[in-house]
């Protein structure tokens, strides 16, 4: 547990950029921190470190069953932490990516990491905020959730979030109020057809315009195991839904020898090439 939390104002230029380095510090030492999102405020943490996921939990108060989702900064550190997209996840990602989608994959079986009861998922975002993605492309892929108390309604404030976690949390990035209200929409490509998991943010039509088809409760059959939690809630998900919570590497240390794809991410974080985040 932190001892003294430090909160920063990201409206002002210095705080932001003394805010975002302290963050980025906190991540590598295996500390939380909260940060905004276009959806609501997150709790953060490396998830390659077991001990700063199984405190990410500790802190909302859930279980191994609710595992963490994971948030990216580029299309590239997410494909290195997916299987593959297939063809209908690669146009979700081509015209959402940045944005209010969470898709549910099949995890790359290489990765040492630890998100939870997972069962070989991953739940997986790039979220379309200015300064989480700056952030992102320091830290690398980061496991978050809700920045709140498993139960209670998710933080939309920097102050919200630090009234419900305290002093568990190293740093707060205050970004004024966060998201519209409407949490991302959770696409499952872990079967033959994508499945719509929860219309959020993205209308069930409009997934369908891109994907051309897609499941949704009423349809069969019923989706692939999994036990991943979104980013925006605590409510369990249904009997036919992956559990739903948000992302993990260090770009800047070396990576361990039984860790192959900790490297390419954190490189594919901080090349040239990697994909610019939308304005």
């Amino acid at each position: 547990m932190a001892a003294v939390s430090r909160s920063y104002d990201c409206s002002e230029p210095m705080e932001r950029t003394r805010g975002i380095a302290e963050a980025v510090s906190a991540v590598r030492r295996g500390e939380l921190i909260v940060l905004p999102t276009d959806t609501v405020y997150g709790i953060g943490a490396d998830a390659f470190t077991p001990a700063a996921v199984n405190a990410l939990l500790e802190a909302k108060g859930r279980g191994r069953d609710m595992p963490s989702p994971v948030l990216v900064g580029s299309v590239r550190a997410a494909q290195a932490l997916v299987e593959d997209f297939g063809t209908y996840g690669q146009d979700l990602v081509d015209e959402f990516w940045p944005g209010a989608l969470t898709l549910v994959c099949r995890a790359n079986s290489t990765l040492a990491w630890d998100l939870g009861d997972a069962k070989g998922t991953v739940a997986i975002r790039m979220p379309l905020h200015q300064l989480t993605l700056e952030l992102l492309k320091e830290t690398g892929p980061m496991a978050v959730s809700s920045a709140n108390r498993s139960g209670a309604p998710p933080a939309r404030t920097a102050a919200d979030a630090e009234a419900q976690l305290g002093d568990s949390v190293e740093v707060y990035l205050d970004d004024g109020p966060s998201g519209d209200g409407a949490p991302s929409s959770i696409v499952d490509l872990t079967g033959a057809v994508p499945r719509l998991l929860r219309a959020g943010a993205i209308s069930e039509a409009r997934l369908r315009e891109v994907c051309g088809v897609l499941l949704s409760d009423e349809d069969e059959p019923e989706p692939a195991e999994s036990a991943e939690t979104s980013d925006e809630t605590d409510e369990p998900a249904k009997a036919d839904e992956p559990a739903k919570d948000e992302e993990p590497a260090k770009p800047e240390e070396p990576a361990k020898a039984d860790e192959p794809v900790k490297e390419e991410t954190a490189k594919a974080e901080r090349s040239g090439d990697a994909d610019k985040p939308a304005q």
